[in-house]
């Protein structure tokens, strides 16, 4: 059955490089689940390149507030464990928005990304 998933990977980081680095991760895993039949909405694929055009890419209360709507039309919360997920205020924010959604919270590991 698909599943319609919020898929969370870390974003913020003062070195851009590692900031592109991540999108191209969420990219990837979005394509993965896709692949897999599900219905995937990716933020920070969506509003990366967005962000360029606001400058405001790292404000977190701005992007929480574009992303709540499609958190809380999702099935469930996916989390890519990307180096830095567990230190992650957002993700922190949106585990707390889907667990009190109701909305199951899965993992998955960098290495599950085909």
């Amino acid at each position: 059955m698909k599943k319609v998933i919020y898929l969370c990977v870390p974003y913020t980081h003062p070195n851009m490089a590692v900031r592109e680095h991540r999108v191209i991760e969420a990219d990837q895993a979005a394509a993965s689940l896709i692949r897999q039949g599900h219905i995937v909405f990716s933020p920070i694929s969506h509003s990366h390149r967005i962000s360029h055009h606001l400058d405001n890419c790292n404000d977190g209360s701005f992007w929480l507030e574009q992303d709540v709507p499609f958190l809380k039309m999702a099935d469930e919360l996916m989390v890519v464990k990307l180096d830095g997920w567990d230190r992650s205020k957002g993700i922190e924010m949106e585990i707390k928005i889907a667990e009190g959604l109701g909305k199951p919270v899965r993992f998955m590991d960098p290495s599950e990304i085909t």
